[in-house]
């Protein structure tokens, strides 16, 4: 039975992707900060297994590496962001773009030995830069940050046989995304479950989108 963990899976796209592995026969680990009240994640059908994780606590994230210490993740996806709204600065750098790099270097022995070997970081499009020094927003430069910190450990990454990409999920129906956007939470998860499934050695160290097109940085 093939694995994958989800970080940040407790709404949104992360809850849709942890159904949706869930529902095509995977053993889901999944992330929320609250595991005793897992809210929508409870109900949820199949081999899902929850883990407590605050994406700033040590503690949690040892935890959490001690917990899959005997298995592989053969799909390792960092869904967990937040936008800017009620957070300072400084809070959104650590969530959005040092959180994802440093639950991913604890969790990369789980991934090693396991058989699909891919690494998803959830990035945005409002973190491109495209070649130039162009404003962001709080968001967008968080994200940016991540690509950068990304694209530095990518060769070692791939080096050790990994497959890692970030990876921009559309502008999606969610809390973060509002009513407006033009997406569905199933239909960007099922679209990146599909790039997911294609991705090869050649795909690795660079940024897609949901639907499998190449985004520039």
């Amino acid at each position: 039975m093939p694995t994958a963990m989800i970080i940040g899976a407790s709404r949104g796209i992360g809850l849709e992707l942890a159904r949706q592995y869930a529902a095509a026969g995977w053993r889901v680990h999944a992330t929320t900060r609250t595991p005793a009240q897992p809210g929508k994640l409870g109900p949820l059908s199949g081999d899902i297994n929850l883990h407590e994780l605050e994406v700033r606590n040590a503690g949690h994230i040892a935890a959490l590496a001690k917990a899959v210490a005997s298995e592989g993740i053969d799909v390792f996806i960092h869904n967990a962001g937040v936008s800017n709204r009620r957070l300072s600065r400084d809070e959104v750098m650590q969530i959005n773009a040092e959180a994802p790099i440093a639950v991913t270097q604890a969790l990369l022995p789980a991934v090693e030995r396991g058989a699909g070997k891919k690494i998803v970081l959830m990035t945005s499009q409002l973190g491109a830069r495209y070649g130039s020094s162009r404003r962001l927003s709080t968001y967008g430069e968080s994200k940016a940050v991540l690509n950068d910190m990304f694209r530095e450990l990518a060769p070692a990454w791939g080096q050790a046989g990994l497959i890692a990409i970030v990876m921009h999920p559309g502008w999606v129906r969610t809390d973060m995304g509002g009513a407006a956007a033009s997406l569905s939470v199933e239909e960007s998860a099922r679209g990146m479950r599909q790039v997911i499934d294609g991705l090869t050695p050649a795909h690795h160290g660079r940024f897609w989108t949901w639907d499998g097109r190449e985004h520039a940085w």
